[in-house]
């Protein structure tokens, strides 16, 4: 066992004495435990002004804190930032069909002026077979899915594409046409005076084309039956303005 008092003062070393002190000594050190981790238990915000604490405990091998901070005085109001660009304006560029079984996904991208979007929307799978209803009789004519109205004819500057808006207010497809005039033909010479019959007129523009007549139709077909109905009107349409 250890002596603290051993050896007195000016008195010879032993050494089976001091063996006995040295291993005294060991077996105190060794029985000192030994912290394997330290762990924060708490951590309370506590009224401005209030002096901060810490507790500190030995539990095992396990050197537990836990800790009451007082909360900051408020910082004074800060500078203004310069303002920022407008947020933009939303542009739809594509919505695709995708199959039964992938996933619905949005693209979003920022041109610098316009937030522009695509999504991928599956399609559902096919339900079963429907039962066969009871016969019924003849009813009155049902109204056609819409009505193909043109809103507008714009006339555009030479060398500019034709356009064709198109959209469905619920009851009626609706058209707005912008198609370019044709540049301005050269003087002809003066011809003789005479009357124009309807067959001349028929012949004379047998051979030339409407500016309509670079405007495509819609050929690849839809198999949502309200889309198909909507691309043969918009197609009649077309053609009916082609010479």
């Amino acid at each position: 066992m250890f002596d603290p008092n051993y050896p007195p003062l000016n008195a010879d070393l032993l050494s089976e004495p001091m063996r006995a002190q040295f291993n005294g000594l060991k077996a105190l050190i060794d029985a000192v435990p030994t912290l394997n981790a330290a762990q924060v238990d708490s951590t309370n915000t506590l009224p401005q002004g209030t002096p901060a604490n810490a507790n500190v405990s030995l539990i095992g091998n396990t050197l537990h804190f836990s800790f009451d901070l007082p909360q900051g005085a408020e910082g004074t109001q800060g500078m203004m930032g310069a303002q920022g660009p407008p947020f933009a304006n939303a542009v739809v560029d594509g919505v695709n069909t995708v199959g039964a079984n992938t996933p619905a996904a949005v693209g979003v991208s920022f041109d610098g002026s316009n937030v522009r979007f695509t999504f991928d929307i599956p399609r559902g799978f096919d339900g079963p077979q429907g039962i066969d209803g009871p016969s019924g009789g003849d009813g009155p004519a049902g109204q056609p899915f819409a009505q193909a109205v043109v809103d507008a004819v714009s006339t555009l500057d030479p060398g500019m594409p034709a356009t064709v808006g198109v959209n469905f207010d619920g009851s009626n497809v609706r058209f707005t046409f912008g198609i370019p005039r044709g540049n301005d033909g050269s003087n002809g010479n003066d011809g003789a005076p005479g009357e124009v019959t309807n067959a001349d007129l028929s012949s004379a523009i047998s051979g030339t084309s409407n500016n309509s007549n670079g405007v495509g139709t819609l050929d690849a077909g839809f198999t949502d039956p309200d889309l198909e109905t909507l691309r043969q009107a918009y197609n009649n349409l077309v053609l009916s303005l082609r010479r």
